[in-house]
């Protein structure tokens, strides 16, 4: 059974993944999720510097959730 603070997907449900937390759950390339996230079909990465981005764990939470669905926030 998942912790309080971890969910069923196995990520925290505050806080910020990077690509490897994010990988194995996703079940699509870095290359494909780019592109759902140009078309607001997957959460929009945060660039932290030039080369680390994240994604918030709350709109993970929210894609996985209801995958066929989901929007993201417009910015």
């Amino acid at each position: 059974m998942a912790s309080k603070e971890e969910s069923v997907i196995g990520l925290p449900k505050d806080g910020f993944s990077r690509w490897n937390d994010l990988a194995p759950l996703a079940g699509m390339s870095r290359e494909t999720i780019r592109q759902r996230e140009l078309q607001g079909k997957f959460p929009r990465r945060i660039h932290l510097t030039k080369r680390c981005a994240v994604w918030k764990n709350q709109e993970l939470h929210r894609f996985f959730a209801d995958p066929l669905n989901y929007r993201a926030e417009a910015a």
